[in-house]
């Protein structure tokens, strides 16, 4: 049965089975089940194809209402999580779906269901991380694990009374709601008796910014080799990946790198989360597609490594460091049974004392956001002109050097056709030159795999990076308005003072996170697009300079003439 539905985010086609859509685009989808996280649709031009699930919203329409319920279509489930607050912000583009690549199968082979952490860690006595001491890899000094505590109410609210009498959102589909943070910041979040994990936010001269990781480390990802299973029927891909501080090598597949990222949106709320490669329906066993994910994978788990916050999560340690099965099982059940999720990450952020103005906070986040729209504008440009290039380097460029070649071996073969007048020399000069055009059209189509690709491949990280902000700006914009809302209920007498400054410093810390993943984002961005231009500006000069040889040995031929 076909359903409206409307896109989330752009997505571009990359073969022929699959259609390109624009945000905010209405679509038709034929059937509301999806296929391996795919949707088989129709755009508003009228092109039929497939598309990802995740970048659509089905439009529903609730029975005995006349209100319009737009939710994101699932293609899967994250499963029974404890958490309190269900989902973050930036899920909008994964988070009610744990995407299963098109090659994996019911998770079988890894994800015991049965498998019972609490049990497994009464009856052992557990190690640095939490796991029990057999496994010898939980040694990573820049995490700090906690046993389950208990839950208890810890609200700035006095016992007799339900909650913030700030009102709340009308609308509990925003990011503001889902994530929780409206919770957290009108102090109705469910506290710990006792918090372990911490992570800090500094003052730096230029505003707040996360604290770096006391031991810093990188993570290689190589080797993509076919793999089998079930005697040949289950195909897939295994990577293999080492984290610089073990020097210890783990094997994981793309649905391994899906379930991190899944926890990972689930976990931090105010963290510009990079997504991963896109998937593709077809093909996903031809060399190019799987050089291309191995790159992009490459560029993600730098992106993982150098973020202060995301390198020292849980479930990031046990994806790195897990090579036991077993102990595979019981880490992944206890990242899913991570309390401190969403909102209730909020608590674990300790931030600095310096007093900073909320107006001048916003007018800093107002900033920002217009840098981000605008940064988001070019990318995507310099994106187009980029794939542009590429098809003609693969293409046109190729052809109209072939095409001068064939003319040049064309005047060759006439100079040919009058023996006594003929010189063999000058022939086969002229013929060499042709064949040197060729060559060039050649050099041209494989040019792109070493420098536009590359740029290509950090253009759609960012693309990633910068498409999460809006809904992150838009949790401080949703804690402003509370801080407003509160303060004008206070000065009436609606409220007690007490309780709009707790709300008040709340919005501080949602405000200093923020701030501090602005800051961390304007640090890689310097580093990454340095690295991008100065590796694109060297291979197009090795690239011209081989271009220039070919044809200086050319030249010399018509010198002994």
């Amino acid at each position: 049965m076909s359903v409206k539905a409307k896109a989330l985010y752009t997505f571009q086609s990359e073969n022929k089975e699959e259609i390109s859509i624009q945000e905010n685009e209405e679509l038709v989808i034929f059937d509301e089940n999806s296929v391996d996280g795919w949707f088989q649709g129709e755009n508003s031009r009228g092109e039929r194809g497939l598309f990802p699930a995740s970048y659509v919203e089905i439009i529903r329409t609730r029975s005995n209402s006349n209100v319009t319920d737009c939710s994101i279509s699932p293609a899967g489930s994250l499963g029974n999580d404890s958490s309190y607050f269900p989902s973050t912000p930036n899920s909008s583009l994964h988070m009610q779906q744990s995407f299963y690549d098109d090659d994996d199968d019911d998770w079988d082979d890894w994800d015991d269901r049965s498998t019972v952490v609490e049990d497994a860690d009464h009856t052992r006595s557990p190690g640095a991380n939490g796991h029990a001491h057999q496994s010898p890899l939980s040694n990573n000094p820049n995490v700090y694990y906690r046993s389950k505590p208990h839950m208890e109410r810890q609200d700035s609210i006095s016992s007799s009374r339900k909650g913030s009498m700030v009102g709340r959102n009308l609308n509990r589909f925003s990011s503001f709601v889902r994530s929780g943070v409206e919770a957290f910041v009108l102090g109705d979040v469910p506290m710990m008796a006792k918090i372990a994990e911490s992570y800090t936010i500094d003052m730096a001269p230029l505003g707040p910014q996360w604290k770096e990781s006391p031991q810093p480390f990188s993570c290689s990802i190589e080797d993509p080799t076919k793999q089998t299973k079930f005697k040949g029927i289950k195909t897939y891909i295994s990577y293999r990946v080492t984290p610089s501080h073990t020097g210890r090598p783990v094997y994981r597949r793309y649905k391994h790198f899906d379930w991190l990222y899944n926890r990972l949106l689930h976990k931090f709320t105010v963290i510009s989360v990079p997504h991963l490669p896109e998937k593709q329906a077809t093909g996903r066993f031809e060399e190019d597609f799987i050089e291309k994910r191995k790159r992009r994978l490459i560029l993600w788990m730098n992106h993982m490594t150098s973020h202060p916050v995301l390198s020292q999560y849980e479930g990031f340690e046990h994806f790195l460091m897990c090579a036991d099965d077993k102990q595979w099982k019981l880490g992944k059940r206890r990242a899913e049974k991570d309390e401190m999720v969403g909102a209730h990450f909020m608590l674990t952020l300790q931030i600095p004392n310096e007093h900073q103005d909320l107006q001048d906070v916003e007018e800093r986040i107002d900033t920002f956001k217009a840098f981000a729209k605008k940064m988001d504008d070019s990318v995507m440009q310099l994106t187009h002109v980029a794939s542009e290039l590429v098809r003609k380097h693969l293409g046109g460029f190729r052809k109209e050097f072939q095409r001068l070649g064939n003319a040049f071996q064309s005047i060759s073969q006439a100079f040919m056709l009058d023996p006594p007048h003929s010189s063999e020399t000058f022939n086969n000069a002229i013929s060499h030159t042709g064949r040197t055009y060729e060559n060039i059209g050649e050099m041209f189509a494989e040019q792109p795999k070493y420098d536009l690709f590359h740029m290509l491949d950090k253009l759609s990280l960012y693309q990633g990076l910068l498409a999460n902000f809006p809904d992150i700006i838009h949790l401080q914009k949703g804690a402003f308005a509370k801080v407003k809302e509160s303060q004008r209920m206070s000065d009436e007498g609606k409220m007690d003072q007490d309780e709009a400054d707790g709300i008040r410093k709340r919005c501080r810390t949602v405000g200093f996170a923020l701030q501090a993943e602005m800051s961390h984002f304007h640090q890689r961005r310097e580093v990454d697009f340095k690295d991008m231009m100065q590796a694109y500006l060297r291979e197009q000069i090795a690239f011209y300079q081989r271009v220039v040889q070919q044809l200086e040995r050319t030249l010399r031929m018509y010198d002994c003439l």
